[in-house]
């Protein structure tokens, strides 16, 4: 099957929405739509729960959409308490508490917990707390640990103990807030403003790499004797031999001949849309001059948008093609006839 000339023949038979694979990977990786969803819900339980420190435990029963670890979900994002700072105070903790309780003042009354699953044998880690992709995707049980973990980011700023980890003191802080409903929301939408922000630049990472191991996946399928590890090709440099190009995937044929790939999909941002094909004559010559070539795969509505871009990366390539299975082999089959 011939190379497209044209945006159009690419186009053709294109994918334009993610595959399947791709689609069920990103479900299970991405949790901000998730929060978002249920942010009304998470200020419903809190404002409820403002007059006991514990009354946000009875309340989510009661709540269809705001399981145990999503609840715990929103406090970490929010708190910017991550998976590795609970498995440090899961080794930290203990130690301290052996002595005493989690004290903390609550609307000026005294309150002492205990951290149960501390000496329990417990983990405080993700997928033990159902806070990863995949955990999310289901309700976990109101346990111990999620209630330990919730209530020291709930109250660690309003924490007596006097060993407590500096960012629980610095930023378990939404316990504080309280009984106050205006400056809670206040504080949790602009939070996540803040979050949708810094994910929007992960997503994209996030997606274009799920989307070059989807190629390299099928790729390493038709070609099995080929070598995919690799992301530069020996003595093709951008600076003169200082830097070796790096590529989204790299296949070498078991003759030692190199194939350059590029891939963008929808996700693709503007800026690395604009750095591709600005590249492209360039990459093509060097790739060439040592006798390999480059291959570059494109598909996504966001893409087909960019009509100037597609065409650039027609026109220095010696391959080009969309996401679908068809497309995918007529590359697999391109390599092994010209390696």
């Amino acid at each position: 099957m011939p190379n497209p000339k044209t945006v159009e023949e690419l186009q053709e038979k294109a994918a334009i929405y993610w595959p399947s694979e791709i689609a069920k990977q990103e479900k299970s990786s991405s949790i901000i739509p998730l929060l978002i969803k249920t942010q009304d819900s998470f200020i419903s339980v809190l404002h409820l729960a403002s007059k006991d420190p514990y009354d946000w435990t009875k309340i989510l029963d009661f709540v269809e959409d705001l399981y145990p670890n999503l609840f715990l979900k929103h406090l970490c994002i929010l708190s910017d308490i991550g998976g590795e700072n609970l498995k440090r105070f899961a080794v930290d903790l203990p130690n301290k508490f052996k002595y005493e309780d989690f004290r903390f003042t609550f609307r000026g009354k005294d309150y002492d917990y205990k951290m149960e699953s501390l000496f329990s044998g417990k983990k405080w880690s993700n997928p033990s707390l159902g806070l990863d992709g995949e955990g999310l995707q289901k309700r976990f049980d109101l346990t111990d640990a999620i209630i330990d973990v919730s209530t020291l980011i709930l109250f660690g700023s309003l924490s007596t103990n006097d060993f407590l980890p500096e960012e629980v003191e610095d930023k378990c802080i939404i316990g504080s807030m309280l009984g106050d409903r205006p400056k809670l929301e206040k504080y949790i939408k602009e939070r996540y403003i803040w979050v949708s922000r810094i994910t929007g630049g992960a997503t994209s990472n996030r997606m274009g790499h799920l989307a070059q191991n989807y190629v390299k996946e099928r790729l390493a399928q038709y070609l099995p004797s080929w070598d995919f590890s690799q992301t530069t090709i020996p003595g093709i440099s951008q600076n003169a031999g200082r830097t070796d190009i790096k590529f989204d995937i790299v296949g070498k044929s078991p003759s030692d001949n190199y194939w350059g790939i590029e891939v963008s999909f929808q996700f693709t941002t503007n800026s690395v849309v604009e750095r591709k094909a600005k590249l492209a004559p360039d990459r093509q010559r060097l790739l060439r001059e040592k006798g390999h070539k480059i291959a570059y795969v494109v598909d996504g509505a966001g893409n087909f948008e960019r009509r100037s871009f597609v065409k650039d990366l027609i026109d220095y390539s010696d391959c080009i093609i969309n996401f679908s299975d068809g497309d995918i082999k007529r590359l697999a089959q391109t390599m092994e006839g010209g390696n």
